[in-house]
């Protein structure tokens, strides 16, 4: 009996560890599923998270498109201002609108551009590197904070005004075409602007496409029709130009006082590899406002043919402007009709200016007095 007492002893402690078993097993596949689960959660939290995450880059991305560009107005031209550098950054660069009121507020001072059109480029950088120097700073030429103080200080009139177009504006005559040869031009009996666009931007020193930009939508063939414009109007200068210096590397312009002060400054184009300007002194023997301009076959300029003398009406659109300061020997300082190109490209020999640059130097200057060339 004992051993039959043992055996459902025994028997009965077998199923007791079988059940042990299945309870554990069964412990142990809840654990496991328990787990797997889990790590299903994890890998399904992990999806959510970096599902997440990429929207959020997705926003970032959206968020990190370009902003629109800004309003060029006369509001924003007009309050724009340069930044001096935070801590160990560097200042960030002259925003367009800063750029336009800066090359205004130099033409006003007798630090022309050249031609007004908000781009930091070549002939700001002439300008600005000049009016560091007369005033006692580094010539960098970089429009940078302490800069910016010296040349606002100049003026307190705002840099873009509101104009309205005059009848003489739109009254022309006006030339419909211009053609680009010399000897087309000599056919014509004037050369004058092209339209009141054309026109007015000159008027007011400033690119054509500026001037558009500025004034969206708006026809400039009405008078009447009130435009925004840069304000580089100002009184004649009344300074004695002793001196002209020409520096034909550097491309500048400068009227000097009989002191050796600089009254005023210019981008310029100064001769070519095929027709050099010369080197020296020369007397200025006379100016002519509105010249004509005569053409020898002696010069042999590329592209024309002809083999008789001719001459072209005058005009601002005339080969050399509106302006002519004699050198003698055909050579001279001069306008343009393409006042873009100042400083940028060649000239046949002579002394380029822009148009109302020439105007203002040959109003300041007079027969006799020395233009000096150096390289």
């Amino acid at each position: 009996m004992a051993m039959l007492d043992d055996a459902p002893g025994c028997a009965a402690s077998d199923a007791r560890k079988l059940d042990r078993t299945v309870q554990t097993r069964r412990r142990l596949w809840g654990l496991s599923v328990g787990r797997g689960l889990a790590l299903v959660l994890l890998c399904a939290g992990a999806m959510v998270v970096t599902s997440g995450a990429a929207d959020a880059r997705s926003r970032g991305k959206a968020r990190s498109a370009p902003a629109p560009a800004p309003v060029l107005d006369a509001q924003s031209i007009n309050a724009a201002q340069v930044s001096a550098p935070t801590g160990k950054g560097r200042a960030p660069a002259p925003s367009v609108a800063a750029a336009i009121k800066s090359e205004v507020l130099l033409d006003r001072a007798g630090f022309s551009p050249g031609q007004i059109e908000g781009k930091n480029g070549t002939n700001d950088k002439k300008a600005i590197s000049a009016f560091q120097q007369a005033n006692g700073l580094k010539p960098s030429g970089a429009l940078d904070a302490e800069t910016w103080e010296r040349l606002a200080a100049t003026s307190t009139d705002p840099a873009i005004v509101e104009y309205e177009i005059q009848p003489a504006d739109v009254k022309g005559p006006f030339n419909k075409t211009v053609p680009k040869t010399l000897e087309k031009k000599a056919e014509l009996k004037t050369l004058n602007f092209t339209n009141p666009h054309e026109l007015l931007a000159e008027k007011f020193h400033v690119d054509p496409a500026l001037l558009t930009k500025l004034n969206p939508k708006v026809s400039f063939d009405a008078a009447g029709t009130k435009i925004q414009v840069p304000n580089v109007a100002k009184k004649p200068s009344q300074a004695k130009v002793a001196k002209v210096v020409v520096d034909k590397t550097a491309r500048t312009v400068r009227a000097l006082d009989g002191d050796g002060k600089q009254i005023s400054f210019y981008p310029a184009s100064v001769g070519s590899e095929e027709r050099p300007a010369p080197s020296g002194t020369l007397p200025i023997r006379s100016v002519a406002e509105n010249p004509t301009y005569t053409y020898r076959p002696k010069l042999k300029f590329k592209g024309v043919k002809a083999t008789k003398p001719f001459t072209i009406a005058p005009g601002p659109n005339n080969p050399v402007g509106n302006t002519w300061i004699d050198l003698g020997d055909g050579f001279g300082i001069h306008g343009t009709p393409e006042p873009q190109n100042i400083s940028k490209t060649e000239s046949r020999g002579c002394v380029r200016l822009t148009n109302w640059d020439a105007e203002a130097l040959g109003k300041m200057v007079h027969r006799g007095r020395k233009v000096e060339l150096i390289n």
